[in-house]
């Protein structure tokens, strides 16, 4: 797929290898590399896979393998809790009503 310059990308890098890691972290951090993904404009057209750069929303200039072409959000606030829902309820009829409180 092909991406042109000025489009809205995802990349991803290795910031550090597992050589690399600091001694001080957990074993099981120490057995996988530090990796980032960064959302940035392409400087220069590109197609999957390719490593590019891009200029961030903030304006820092990034390296990294496209991945992504117009990614979006994927995050959620998790699923429904009920007892959050009833919570809430009991919560505003304690601060602004009902008999019980006047």
């Amino acid at each position: 797929m092909k991406a042109n310059k000025g489009d809205w990308v995802k990349i991803h890098s290795i910031v550090l290898t597992p050589a690399e890691r600091a001694p001080q972290v957990p074993d099981d951090t120490k057995k996988v590399p530090l990796e980032t993904w960064v959302k940035g404009f392409l400087l220069d057209d590109a197609n999957m896979g390719d490593e590019v750069q891009v200029k961030t929303y903030t304006g820092r200039l990034v390296k990294g393998t496209l991945i992504e072409i117009a990614p979006t959000f994927e995050h959620s606030f998790g699923d429904n809790v009920p007892e959050l829902l009833e919570i809430g309820q009991q919560l505003r009829e304690i601060l602004f009503g009902g008999d019980a409180d006047e």
